[in-house]
């Protein structure tokens, strides 16, 4: 994969619109994106105008290596500013420097409202904070042709799932069917209407 981000990642703290982050149920923030000063002033103030609107706020993580440069930001960002952080299994047991998903899952518990946390054909694990975590299996696919974007469908269809109000399971169940799909062809968009396939599972 050879991720080409265009201009985003030179979007800065003048250029975030209030009016669209306050309009936002969730506004959700791409890791990719940390790179550059500009990138880290845009997150913070989002978050900023998101909280203050009553908003909440979503962290994918990206990717291990965005995590290794960035550790110590990425922290604090969660710490004081993220409702909702998604991340796969390498990527939070990097975050927190710890060998075993099991203690990611706990230190990740206590930094944030909600950890939504992948683990492939292991499926999923959602972390309220103060609730028991829970698992979700993931969808079982035939024929995994291309796993670029199954992350990425993931979080669409968890913060679909959470937008709409469904429960943080069926959210879930929602993230894993997206998933499913977009790992089951070549390219990183959905071939099926994920609506129909929602639908069709008895999701929606």
């Amino acid at each position: 994969m050879n991720t080409y981000l265009g201009v985003s990642p030179h979007l800065n703290r003048g250029e975030v619109d209030p009016e669209v982050i306050r309009a936002a149920g969730i506004v959700f923030l791409e890791g990719y994106l940390f790179d550059r000063t500009e990138a880290k002033d845009a997150f913070r103030q989002a978050a900023e105008i998101a909280a203050a609107a009553g908003r909440r706020v979503a962290l994918s993580l990206s990717d291990k290596f965005c995590v290794d440069r960035h550790r110590e930001e990425f922290l604090a960002l969660v710490r004081n500013s993220i409702d909702i952080l998604i991340a796969n299994e390498n990527e939070i047991t990097a975050l927190y420097l710890v060998e075993t998903f099991d203690e990611a899952v706990r230190l990740a518990q206590a930094d944030t409202q909600l950890a939504v946390l992948t683990r492939s054909a292991k499926g999923s694990v959602i972390c309220a904070r103060g609730q028991e975590p829970i698992q979700v299996e993931a969808q079982r696919v035939d024929n995994v042709v291309d796993v670029t974007g199954a992350g990425d469908l993931y979080a669409a269809g968890f913060l679909h799932g959470l937008a709409a109000g469904l429960s943080l399971e069926v959210a879930g169940r929602l993230g894993s069917l997206a998933a499913a799909e977009v790992i089951s062809h070549f390219g990183a968009r959905p071939q099926q209407s994920l609506a129909a396939l929602a639908k069709a599972n008895n999701l929606i």
